[in-house]
């Protein structure tokens, strides 16, 4: 890569069964808002941070992503955010905060699609 070029995000794009399912998760459980929407596209965006999600050609897509999608969103000031987020443990598929050996104390949760959303921040020490 040229030294002029600078990274300045990195954004997932994730395909999706249903948008509105989707954005509801994403918008009531983990904080982000919507920026751009579309009955096929939209993109989310928190603290300058954005996740695209497309809608899914077909079933067949979903089939083989389902299960098969993960995204790390590294927070600063994890444990508010967790206590939100475990009041939906009706809901979703959630994994309890919990420290990781290579420094990281962690959730992990599951949205609409089966994607597998892990929140994370350097352990304190």
């Amino acid at each position: 890569m040229p030294d002029a070029t600078v990274a300045k995000r990195i954004s997932p794009m994730l395909a999706v069964a249903d948008i509105e399912q989707t954005l509801a998760f994403y918008q009531d459980v983990l904080g982000f808002k919507p920026i751009m929407k579309s009955p096929e596209y939209a993109i989310m965006e928190r603290d300058t941070q954005t996740i695209h999600f497309q809608k899914a050609a077909s079933e067949d897509v979903m089939k083989s992503v389902r299960g098969h999608t993960e995204i790390y969103i590294e927070v600063s000031g994890i444990h508010p955010l967790w206590n939100h987020v475990k009041t939906f443990k009706d809901r979703y598929r959630i994994k309890d905060l919990f420290d990781r050996e290579y420094g990281m104390t962690e959730f992990h949760i599951s949205d609409p699609n089966d994607c597998l959303v892990f929140v994370g921040e350097p352990t304190a020490k």
